[in-house]
């Protein structure tokens, strides 16, 4: 495909060099938060040359993320300072391509995450459930690997269907918002964001139904411990149990509801949806990533032991 290069000089304005500083903060923020998780969980993975479970989703979820990061920002940056530069291709359909990819495997890692802990810790008598805690451990990298098929699926729709539009809709004459100008995007995307608002709202309910069961039954035990004058520590975990699950709830549905505006307003392009959107989309992993981090002890002790020796070395001088 041709480029297509303005002859005049492209003018960073005030609000895209902000949206760039403040994305920029969130982005590598959650990539060294994510880093982070990544390092701790690979050494251990090397040293006992093994995962568990709950080490292997969170791995998994923390790669996805910090990939995300990557893609996201780098297309921020483009796109803001050198937007003429999407137009080399292709550059423009493997950035979303990328970034699909990346981002579906972390909503339904996500998800996965949320099934896990409700299958591990809820208590029902079902015998489907039973069978399901039984079989748990065994069925999470068939779970794993189902989450990435998936995700790279929609990543090669995303992929295809922006290289169709242009090679099919590029006007190499315009000027200003090439994105606006040159891609008649309601011929091509209205079937691509029907199958990922499809895909954010399966992952949803799935997430729904799981925090629910989880929460009903964490609230039941809490219940009998009242009536049986159980002792109080255990009460207390289970209340933070149930407010730790209720907060991620919270969370996940901000950030569901932001990616359906992303969908909504990728064809009508109102810059303050948009920049909110943005805000709410990159601040969600890297503040998840912080509660998994404090709800896993092996990464707390080792957060905290490296905040202890940065606090010595900086107080030493």
């Amino acid at each position: 495909m041709e480029t297509c290069y303005s002859p005049q000089k492209y003018n960073v304005t005030s609000y895209g060099a902000t949206i760039v500083a403040i994305i920029s903060l969130e982005v590598f923020a959650g990539m060294w938060i994510n880093a982070f998780i990544i390092c701790v969980l690979c050494i251990g993975w090397v040293k006992k040359r093994t995962l568990n479970s709950n080490e292997k989703i969170v791995l998994l979820l923390g790669c996805s993320r910090f990939c995300s990061f990557c893609f996201s920002w780098i297309f921020t940056f483009v796109s803001k300072i050198y937007p003429y530069c999407l137009l080399v291709h292709p550059i423009f359909p493997l950035l979303q391509g990328g970034y699909t990819v990346s981002n579906c495997c972390n909503l339904w890692v996500s998800v996965c995450l949320c099934g896990f802990y409700c299958i591990k810790i809820a208590n029902f008598r079902n015998s489907f459930f039973i069978c399901l805690k039984v079989k748990i451990d065994k069925m999470v990298p068939w779970l794993l690997f189902g989450s990435l098929i998936c995700s790279m699926i929609m990543g090669i729709l995303v992929y295809n269907t922006i290289d169709k539009a242009l090679c099919k809709n590029l006007n190499f004459t315009c000027l200003g918002d090439f994105w606006k100008e040159t891609i008649r995007i309601e011929e091509y995307f209205y079937l691509i964001n029907f199958v990922t608002g499809f895909s954010y709202t399966t992952a949803f309910i799935a997430l729904i139904f799981s925090a629910l069961f989880l929460l009903f039954s964490l609230w039941r035990h809490k219940r009998n411990m009242q009536t049986n004058s159980m002792d109080s520590p255990s009460m207390e975990a289970h209340i933070r149990a149930m407010k730790s699950i209720l907060s991620f709830f919270i969370m996940y549905s901000i950030n569901f509801v932001s990616l359906i505006l992303s969908l909504v307003y990728s064809t009508t392009y109102s810059n303050h949806v948009t920049f909110l959107v943005y805000l709410i989309q990159h601040a969600y992993p890297g503040v998840h990533s912080l509660f998994l981090i404090f709800s896993n002890p092996k990464l707390e002790k080792t957060l905290l032991r490296i905040l202890s020796c940065l606090k010595h070395k900086v107080c030493r001088r």
